[in-house]
């Protein structure tokens, strides 16, 4: 198996004067360097399908938990060592 490669992506955020007011850095994997069949053979994607979240909604409520939302936005890489 190939290892992905990384890349360091930065920005900067101007306000409406275009004067910068933040600077924003993030790690991308190299995801487009990977051929079908050499370094994956599928493709998942991780959705919810609404059944899913209804059932959840319904179970906390009727047992009281308190429900959390949180966006997560990385790339988590498993690799073997």
């Amino acid at each position: 198996m190939n290892i992905i490669g990384t890349k360091w992506v930065f920005r900067n955020k101007m306000d409406e004067y275009g004067v910068i007011t933040r600077n924003k850095a993030r790690l991308m994997a190299k995801g487009y360097n990977q051929e079908e069949g050499i370094d994956y053979d599928e493709t998942y994607s991780p959705v919810a399908q609404l059944e899913a979240v209804r059932l959840l909604l319904a179970f906390s409520c009727i047992k009281g938990f308190k429900l959390f939302q949180m966006d997560v936005k990385s790339a988590f890489l498993n690799g073997y060592k």
